[in-house]
């Protein structure tokens, strides 16, 4: 059984609460991906087994709250503590010690702007939280961008499957396309705080 029929199974037997548990599969568990697990539930919505505002909201919800259990390890743990604990156990959950740094370093950087955008890029989405917990950045804040993110995402993939379901190859398309969107609207945001930080100085 491939990945995207285990995934429709998980859904035909736990309906809602079968999409909820899959994208916190998603934020926690990366191979498991949304661009697979909205589209299928969208898909479903189309023929009458779920309604499309519930797909939404069950995977808008099980992607928070994923996002909030790394937030508050990263919020918990030490730094240093949570680098050996990656390095030890991060390869079952594909996650590297690189990674979390890189995204620390970005955090760092640019903020609230990444944890907006963090949501709607793949891989990082899974590991943006970590570092927003170990920044302290306020908990009410970092969910109110990350809610923002997920509900955009998850509600444009939701309607691809809905409307696009049977065209695979168009929903692709459309898949790659949008990822090229989104990475040059974040390229272009951090230009522009480069260069707002540089007529500063």
């Amino acid at each position: 059984m491939n990945i995207q029929n285990w995934v429709l199974f998980i859904m035909e037997q736990l309906g809602y609460i079968g999409i909820a548990f899959l994208m916190f599969l998603d934020n926690i568990f990366p191979p498991i991906p949304s661009e697979i697990i909205m589209p299928s539930a969208g898909y479903s919505a189309s023929r009458g087994q779920l309604i499309l505002i519930g797909v939404i909201i069950a995977g808008s919800i099980g992607s928070l709250v994923a996002a909030s259990v790394l937030y508050w390890l990263g919020y918990k743990v030490k730094q240093d503590r949570m680098f050996r604990f990656i390095d030890n156990y991060g390869q079952y959950v594909f996650l590297k010690t690189d990674d979390v740094k890189k995204s620390l370093a970005w955090f760092e950087q640019y903020g609230y702007r990444i944890v907006f955008f963090g949501r709607m890029i793949p891989a990082m989405r899974s590991i943006i939280s970590i570092p927003a917990g170990m920044n302290r950045m306020p908990y009410g804040k970092f969910m109110f961008f990350s809610s923002i993110g997920t509900i955009i995402w998850t509600t444009f993939l939701a309607c691809i499957g809905y409307y696009f379901g049977e065209n695979q190859i168009f929903m692709q398309h459309i898949f790659r396309q949008a990822s090229n969107i989104i990475i040059a609207i974040l390229l272009v945001v951090l230009l522009f705080i480069l260069y707002r930080k540089y007529q500063q100085k």
